[in-house]
């Protein structure tokens, strides 16, 4: 006892439909994850060479205010 045609395609493309939408939408649930998942990649390398850029920076500084100090008092020490 085999279905007939007609009530093989009524029960196979609802499924076939369901299977097909259900694939479609988690591909583009994995494309979003990935494509967050990259951004979040992206923004934590540019948030880690912001921070090595503004580390020179700040020694730069640091360097600039000690070389400072130490001009002014060989300064004040020639001058006694």
């Amino acid at each position: 006892m085999e279905p007939s045609n007609e009530e093989l395609v009524k029960t196979l493309v609802p499924f076939y439909v369901k299977a097909a939408l259900h694939s479609r939408l988690l591909e583009s649930e994995v494309c979003e994850q990935g494509a967050r998942s990259n951004a979040m990649e992206n923004a934590t390398n540019n948030a880690k060479d912001l921070l090595e850029e503004l580390q020179i920076e700040f020694n730069k500084a640091r360097q600039a205010s000690i070389t400072q100090e130490i001009t002014e008092i060989v300064a004040a020490s020639k001058a006694v």
